[in-house]
């Protein structure tokens, strides 16, 4: 069993805000459950994954979706809930960590990218999804892809790691996170070769794993998934309304 931390602190004050005028995004509702009751739900029933710390507000460890997880009170950045979280991880040799965003995430998505991580003997490991693959099962989402010589491709939102590489390259991460919804901009941060082959539709996905590996100073391994629940957070209202629509039809 794996130990998860579910980042749940963002504040609602972006485009969400208009659809609901809760705190925190993860507390968003999607009908009777807030957002992030799914993604506890999804977690609990994937049968892989054991303590789920929540870092986010304390009103979620008040929610009936939420029984039996751990809720610890956020930090600040997104880096910053993730070393809170990780102080309450103990000696974990890795950690599951996934957003409050993904509600439409299933146990399926979850135990699928565990067992692709194989023998989890890299560092890190990060899912992408073909557009193809979410374009079959949610016509019309609107997605941020990275154009590759093999492929476009959309983040998702689960990442497998080792707790003890996460201060040595945190620096660089929060480059990494500061630029995750430009594309071109991360690659700026990898060298111009790298910019011209990105450019010119040149780079694939292997050339990409091991170049942003080697920078930050870590084994990683990008994971395929076929499940592009993954890769569908919720960060503005067409896709509240997408995930309305796929958990509530008419």
């Amino acid at each position: 069993m794996i130990n998860c931390l579910l980042l749940a602190g963002s504040p609602n004050t972006g485009p969400l805000r208009t659809v609901s005028p809760v705190a925190h995004e993860a507390l968003i509702p999607v009908g009777e459950r807030a957002m992030v009751e799914y993604v506890i739900a999804a977690l609990k029933a994937s049968d892989c994954v054991g303590r789920i710390i929540v870092i986010g507000p304390g009103e979620i460890g008040r929610l009936s979706g939420a029984s039996g997880v751990e809720v610890v009170a956020p930090a600040g950045s997104l880096l910053d809930n993730l070393a809170a979280g990780l102080g309450h991880v103990g000696a974990a040799e890795n950690v599951l960590v996934a957003t409050a965003d993904i509600p439409m995430l299933t146990p399926e998505a979850v135990r699928d990218f565990i067992d692709r991580c194989g023998d989890r003997r890299a560092d890190l490991y990060y899912p992408v999804v073909r557009e193809e693959v979410i374009a079959r099962q949610y016509p019309g989402s609107r997605r941020t892809y990275v154009r590759l010589s093999d492929g476009r491709f959309a983040g998702g939102n689960l990442v497998l790691f080792r707790p003890a590489v996460f201060e040595r390259c945190r620096a660089k991460a929060q480059e990494f996170a500061r630029h995750r919804k430009n594309p071109l901009k991360l690659a700026a941060l990898v060298g111009p070769v790298f910019v011209l082959r990105f450019l010119l539709r040149r780079l694939s996905l292997a050339d990409a794993e091991h170049r942003v590996t080697t920078l930050v100073g870590i084994t990683g391994r990008v994971v395929v998934s076929e499940y592009p629940e993954i890769a569908m957070d919720v960060d503005k209202p067409e896709d509240y309304a997408l995930v309305r629509a796929r958990k509530f039809p008419p």
